[in-house]
């Protein structure tokens, strides 16, 4: 497609702009800009996508992957026969009853609401997220005779292990002069860090039979939790097979909610963020893109009497296109080349990066606080470096095509006529 004449000429024209103070800084920004545009784009998309894959990870690990309810507020009352149907459903992997309700903790320095949960200790130990968590203190075998606490919650509360938890629920007890809240003491002898902070910040577990009776439900479950072994597959209309099975085998008395449901909104406000991204930096690709028309034109203009030279010697209109168009060319590949190497290994060694500017600024980069995870997450996926890549190579070689193809139908006579 391209002789080697053609590629020589170019390749001289490159050179030569080098002693061509304009043009020269022109091209410079135009590489440096695709350059930075590239890798910003694969270092952004790489964030973003881990961050969407940890906080699913955190969401489905700590929490069931469906919950199911009774069909009125009364709760559940067969709770350990409806596990065990629902147990039996292909996909499910766990059922276990559950008790959860807000209500108000009382440590050494404050009170707070937490979301309390009781589960039975096999189910707590068998719960990921609580079991095997980025950070604990304590062992989780002696939340029987105690309570677990997230980190959060411990640290609002000023209490650390061996410490008295005061819980007081609303008011579910009947006595002569109305309704009145229980109010119980508990020791703190596991806390845990899942490194999800709205999830560190709000959950405390008890045994499920001392959950029933702190909120004076003794002979029901507010649901059953339920583990699947491919929870992506879950749909948020519950047409998908373990619902409708869930369904099937619960009855109509019963309703199956899945993390989906929950966290749909969330779920899709990320996608739609990590499109919009795309596009937003996509535009930075473009403006560098349009460096390459200027300085191409400045060239073309330069070169004129180059041009009228050559094609008075014979060149055609093709090739004079193709010589701009190497030119113009291979600003945007060596600027995306350059671009995708510089992106893969930021996001290889961003951990290092991030732990070496944080030693340096002295300051957090990635406060847990406001983003809810413990450190910056990248998950790099080939589709979008190669996304991102063609994105660049084809504004670049898009930018290209109108100053070469206004040289190629540049007039040999006039070029030469003042020469």
């Amino acid at each position: 497609m391209f002789s080697r004449l053609e590629w020589l000429i170019a390749g001289r024209y490159m050179r030569a702009r080098r002693k061509e103070g304009a043009i020269s800084v022109i091209t410079g920004f135009s590489l440096v800009g695709i350059l930075l545009g590239v890798g910003t784009l694969i270092v952004v998309m790489s964030v973003m996508n881990g961050f969407r894959a940890e906080l699913i990870k955190q969401i489905i690990g700590a929490q069931p992957h469906i919950t199911v309810y009774g069909s009125g507020q009364t709760g559940v009352f067969d709770y350990d026969d409806l596990s065990d149907r629902v147990k039996t459903v292909p996909g499910v992997t766990r059922a276990a009853p559950r008790m959860e309700q807000t209500v108000m903790a009382s440590g050494e320095s404050d009170a707070t609401g937490v979301q309390l949960r009781g589960l039975r200790m096999d189910d707590l130990r068998n719960l990921p997220g609580v079991s095997d968590p980025e950070w604990s203190t304590g062992s989780l075998d002696d939340v029987e005779n105690g309570i677990a606490l997230g980190e959060g919650v411990a640290r609002k509360l000023g209490v650390t292990l061996g410490d008295k938890v005061m819980l007081m629920t609303p008011p579910n007890r009947v006595v002569a002069f109305g309704k009145i809240p229980t109010r119980r003491h508990y020791t703190v002898t596991y806390i845990f860090r899942v490194g999800y902070y709205p999830y560190d910040n709000a959950f405390v577990f008890l045994p499920l039979e001392e959950a029933q009776g702190l909120l004076n439900k003794r002979d029901r479950v507010d649901g059953i939790e339920v583990f699947v072994d491919d929870p992506d597959a879950l749909s948020r209309k519950n047409d998908d097979p373990v619902s409708s099975a869930i369904i099937a085998r619960g009855g109509a008395e019963h309703f199956p909610w899945n993390w989906q449901q929950s966290n749909g909104s969330f779920i899709d406000a990320l996608d739609t963020e990590r499109a919009a991204m795309f596009v937003i930096l996509s535009l930075v690709i473009l403006v560098a893109a349009l460096n390459i028309i200027s300085g191409l034109i400045m060239l073309v203009k330069e070169k004129g009497q180059n041009i009228g030279i050559m094609r008075t010697f014979g060149m055609t209109r093709g090739g004079i296109l193709r010589v701009f168009f190497i030119c113009g060319a291979s600003i945007g590949v060596f600027g995306t080349i350059l671009g995708v190497v510089g992106g893969v290994l930021f996001v290889t060694f961003i951990h290092e990066i991030q732990a070496f500017l944080e030693a340096i600024l002295g300051i957090p980069l990635w406060p847990v606080e406001v983003r809810g995870l413990s450190q910056i997450p990248a998950i790099m996926h080939t589709s979008d470096v190669i996304a991102t890549a063609a994105v660049a190579l084809v504004l670049s070689l898009l930018a290209t095509w109108y100053p070469a193809r206004r040289a190629a139908r540049m007039d040999p006579i006039e070029a030469l006529r003042y020469e």
